[in-house]
């Protein structure tokens, strides 16, 4: 990706996360002042305001507010082994803000295709696929293109966490096994290997991946997409 383009991503990015915050500060007024549409109900029948600020559902009880947070996932920070451990640690959390929002467009985008041919037979779920899939393929391949190879191996590994499949299974589920074969060696010539999966236990770099991830969620500077709880690490 040219330097350009990821400093103008950065800056929204940062801008947005910036008026977010703000916004969360100022929410302390009583929900029966945001409009009725802007309201959820739990499971008991109580309504509630969700401030995806602080991650947190804000009722209304007696005339007072109470602040119910979301659960965090509490993820111990590795341990370093040197300064340069510690250096490349950071270095990848630069890395994972370039990518994240690339990150976030590809996943919604894959799993529209997935929702919205779930009910439709094997005839038009092909006709739909096939009308759909160059358009998000010729994306999807162009953002392999412009990511660093860093970016490009964290790209890979975020999609495997949050889809279960390896950008590899994704290509060819999309575009064919031809195409992913020669995708997989355009990738290993990057240095990027698309069928390696995400494991934390195994890799230090997704050893510090899922570390920032968690640690990024929990103070707000990420959007968590859908299912983002569902990933269990296994030993």
């Amino acid at each position: 990706m040219k330097f350009n383009k990821l400093i103008l991503i950065f800056l929204l990015f940062t801008a947005l996360f910036a008026h977010a915050q703000q916004d969360s500060i100022l929410i302390a007024k009583p929900i029966s002042q945001y409009p009725p549409e802007m309201l959820k109900t739990d499971d008991v029948g109580n309504k509630y305001y969700y401030d995806e600020g602080q991650k947190a559902r804000i009722y209304e009880i007696n005339g007072e507010n109470v602040v119910v947070m979301d659960e965090l996932i509490l993820f111990k920070k590795p341990k370093f082994n040197n300064q340069l451990d510690q250096n490349y640690y950071f270095f990848l959390n630069k890395k994972l803000n370039r990518v994240y929002p690339l990150f976030i467009t590809a996943l919604e985008q894959y799993q529209d295709i997935e929702n919205e041919s779930k009910g439709l037979d094997k005839s038009a779920q092909r006709k739909y696929v096939n009308a759909r899939q160059n358009a998000l393929a010729d994306q999807y391949e162009k953002q392999l293109r412009d990511l660093t190879t860093t970016e490009g191996r964290v790209f890979a590994k975020l999609m495997n966490r949050a889809t279960g499949k390896t950008v590899y299974d994704i290509i060819k589920e999309l575009r064919g096994g031809w195409s992913a074969f020669w995708w997989n060696v355009k990738g290993n010539i990057a240095d990027v290997d698309i069928k390696e999966p995400f494991d934390p236990h195994k890799n230090r770099t997704d050893e510090f991946v899922e570390a920032l991830l968690q640690s990024n969620w929990n103070a707000g500077y990420f959007q968590p997409y859908p299912g983002y709880q569902n990933f269990k690490i296994k030993k």
